[in-house]
Order: C-alpha cells, then sequence, then structure tokens
C-alpha cells in the first residue's frame, strides 16, 4: 500500500542534497519575482538566504507541534505528524518570504484534522488560540482563505503515512513472534521519545514509515542494552538478504545523524530573522496583493496557549 502512494512517488527524496536543491530553488524562485516587481535589488539584504529559511522553518515547526501538544479536545500523533508533513512539504517548493510560516503551520493543523477525520470544528479549533474572539474569527477567515493554496501546493496529495501505526505493529510482532524479548513494552518510552525527536528532521522526507519506525524500536532496545540482532536476522529474514539489511542499517544509522545535529535556532537569531520577515512581508515589499493574506498573524505568542494545569 505504502509503495503504491503518493508520499512514495512524490515525497519521498533521494537524499538531504536534493531537499537543500528544492529549497535554493523556492528561494531563488521568490527572489526572481521580487526583483521582477521592482520593490528589491537581487542582493538586497531584507530579503532571507536559504539557511536563514530553514532556520525560521525550525522555529515555527517547533511552535506548530507545541500548538498541536496542548489543543483540546487532544489531538491524536496522526493528526500531528500529518500536520507536520503538510509544512516540511510546502515549504519545499514555497518561500517564507512569500507564504507566512504563522498561518500556513495553522492552516496545515487546521486541514490535518480534516483529512485525518479528527472532528473538531472550527470554532473548537480558533478556540485552542490564545486569542480575543475577533482575533480567533480572523485566525479562521485567514485559515479558510489559505486552505486551497495549501492543497494545490501539496499537489492534492493529502495522505500522509506516518510511523505510528508501523510501530505498533512491530511491537506486536515482538509480542508474538520474538520470545527472546520478556516484555516489548518497556521499549515503547524511549521509542515515543525518538519518534518525536526525529519528527523534527527530514527524517520523515527520506526515509518509510515502517524505516523510521523500526530505527525507534532498536535504538530503544540499543539504549536499554538488549541486543535485537537476531530480531533482524530471524524473525524479519533478512539474514541471507544482505543487501537489505545493509541498506536497513545504513538508514538507521543516517537518522540518528540527522537527529545528532538537529538544532533549533537560537532565540537571538530567531528575532533577527523575524525581523527580516516581516520586512519581506510589509505593504512595501510584499508581492500579495492581498493585505489579509500579507502578515498572518499580528501576534506571535498566539499559539502558547497555556493548558488548564498552567493556568
Amino acid at each position: 500500500m505504502y509503495h503504491s502512494s503518493t508520499q512514495w512517488r512524490h515525497w519521498t527524496f533521494r537524499g538531504e542534497e536534493e531537499l537543500a536543491r528544492c529549497r535554493a530553488d523556492a528561494n531563488r524562485k521568490f527572489r526572481g519575482k521580487a526583483v521582477a516587481s521592482g520593490k528589491v535589488q537581487q542582493s538586497d539584504p531584507v530579503l532571507l538566504e536559504p539557511h536563514e529559511e530553514l532556520a525560521i522553518c525550525k522555529y515555527y515547526e517547533k511552535r506548530l507541534l507545541d500548538f498541536c501538544a496542548v489543543f483540546k479536545p487532544a489531538m491524536p500523533r496522526s493528526v500531528v505528524g500529518t500536520a507536520c508533513m503538510y509544512f516540511k512539504r510546502f515549504y519545499l517548493n514555497n518561500s517564507v518570504m512569500e507564504y507566512h510560516p504563522r498561518i500556513i503551520m495553522l492552516t496545515c493543523a487546521f486541514l490535518a484534522c480534516k483529512v485525518d477525520e479528527f472532528n473538531v470544528s472550527s470554532a473548537q479549533f480558533v478556540g485552542n488560540l490564545r486569542e480575543s474572539p475577533l482575533g480567533q474569527e480572523k485566525a479562521l477567515e485567514q485559515i479558510l482563505e489559505y486552505e486551497l493554496l495549501l492543497i494545490q501546493q501539496l499537489n492534492f496529495h493529502l495522505i500522509v503515512h506516518n510511523p505510528y501505526r508501523p510501530f505498533e505493529g512491530f511491537l506486536i510482532d515482538l509480542k508474538t513472534r520474538y520470545p527472546m524479548l520478556e516484555n516489548p513494552e518497556v521499549l515503547r518510552k524511549t521509542a515515543d521519545d525518538f519518534l518525536s525527536r526525529v519528527a523534527l528532521t527530514d527524517a520523515y522526507l527520506l526515509f518509510t514509515p515502517s524505516q523510521i519506525a523500526l530505527t525507534a524500536i532498536l535504538s530503544s532496545g540499543s539504549r536499554a542494552g538488549i541486543n535485537m540482532e537476531s530480531y533482524l536476522s530471524e524473525s524479519l529474514m533478512l539474514k541471507e538478504n544482505r543487501t537489505s539489511l545493509a541498506k536497513l542499517l545504513d538508514g538507521m544509522k543516517c537518522m540518528k545523524n540527522l537527529i545528532k545535529k538537529y538544532e533549533l535556532p537560537r532565540p537571538e537569531e530567531v528575532a533577527a530573522l523575524k525581523q527580516k520577515l516581516e520586512k519581506c512581508h510589509s505593504s512595501e515589499l510584499s508581492l500579495n496583493p492581498n493585505p489579509k493574506k500579507r502578515k498572518g498573524y499580528e501576534d506571535d505568542d498566539y499559539v502558547a496557549k497555556k493548558s488548564k494545569m498552567d493556568e
């Protein structure tokens, strides 16, 4: 099923270099439009470089996860994973200088709720924003304006395969076919932590959900001092298929490296980049003719709604 999916055919890439090229192309495309409009020069310092756009995306993706974490009613992990994947895919081919990530991230979460059939009303959704009723109404208006754009930029490929279902499948398999591990549930907590951390990286754009899930299981076993080589060789029958085993192990190593080298931008870096970003979305520089779509939200703290325990 996965190998016939749009995710496999259109949104799984060969390596980090290919992702970097996509992002650089999106940056170059926006720069070309901005220069053609006569509003800026090619070397204008107000324009963000590709690495600066990536830092902004990392910041807002973390904000998206924070928003989903305190969402009421509790948002299923599959919905959160789908929203994050939408956000990553959107900014592979679009620039933050053209479409503000503040509103795109909310639109991703809103669309993910619909696609994954997490039934919340639009009023419930914006009720999770720390905003006045008028502010919530404005947010909903912007989300609905951007929803079709998001769907179009995703090429109408809305079904996302997350690693959570194969993860549960591997745990069941361990319980039924791998008696050497007495209680596979001991792996869950650390594996869950691995899945949360790897979701921030580009792993979802590079590896299959089952590869990510299996790496989470084996990484958890390794940290607990449990040798699970025989599970790979015997239960998964990779003993005779050295090519597949080598490819799997290389992928696991790559995923661990992605986690190891992942860094969120520093607060002072974010502050400086956000200033540049707001200039790009100012009325003087914005290429978006619709003023409602220009900036997303005025208040950047709106997604930090406190949980009831904190109030």
